[in-house]
């Protein structure tokens, strides 16, 4: 690997500094994606619309209190402003987990787009440097020759393989992010109906008759 590293030439050093970042980002995002499964707790989510329902804040509070499941913390402060703009503040919460959710994926996003861009700009390089020994030496030291014309196939092989490996785990992550996205407007109109029904329960029946 070290051959293989030094053959590819100094283009290879940001190519590696890329393969790191995105790296580290696809692990960060794994873990912090495993800690948000795990803190799902659907029942718990149930349990809240139906306190609301029956409007008994001060228990809602109780059985939130330390929760981790981002829902019930948009859901949460939607109740705490519920007498001024309870959907207001539930887009501003939500904003701010969506935003935590995104987070390092325009990391990734760069490095799809950059780590080729490296991978051709070695490809020039070492067909420059190719032509260079070429016209000082001409044909009696094919080998010369050769060694760069497989430093830009080195590069560029590098690069398209750092794109390639990004491209997934972003791909993923932007996926669970539009499911979080959809979990968490299920949940907020819930609550808003819910929250409806409780201050104006006579909504309905005025409406039918």
């Amino acid at each position: 690997m070290l051959e293989f590293f030094f053959r590819g030439g100094p283009v290879m050093y940001p190519l590696l500094a890329c393969s790191i970042i995105v790296l580290t980002v696809v692990i960060e995002r794994i873990l912090f994606w495993v800690n948000m499964e795990m803190n799902r707790d659907k029942s718990l989510l149930n349990e809240v619309l139906e306190l609301c329902r029956r409007g008994d804040w001060e228990k809602v509070r109780f059985k939130t209190k330390g929760s981790k499941n981002y829902i019930v913390r948009i859901l949460v402060t939607g109740i705490l402003h519920r007498e001024f703009s309870m959907t207001k503040a539930m887009e501003s919460a939500a904003a701010d987990e969506l935003k935590c959710m995104r987070r390092y994926n325009g990391v990734l996003d760069t490095m799809i787009t950059v780590a080729p861009l490296l991978g051709i700009f070695g490809t020039v390089i070492g067909i420059i440097t190719s032509f260079e020994i070429l016209g000082t030496t001409g044909i009696e030291h094919p080998q010369a020759v050769t060694a760069g014309i497989a430093q830009a196939l080195i590069t560029t092989a590098t690069g398209l393989g750092i794109a390639i490996f990004s491209v997934f785990p972003y791909n993923y992550f932007n996926s669970r992010v539009e499911h979080a996205a959809l979990a968490i407007e299920k949940y907020a109109t819930s609550l808003e109906i819910v929250y409806e029904k409780l201050i104006h329960p006579n909504c309905d029946q005025e409406g039918e008759s």
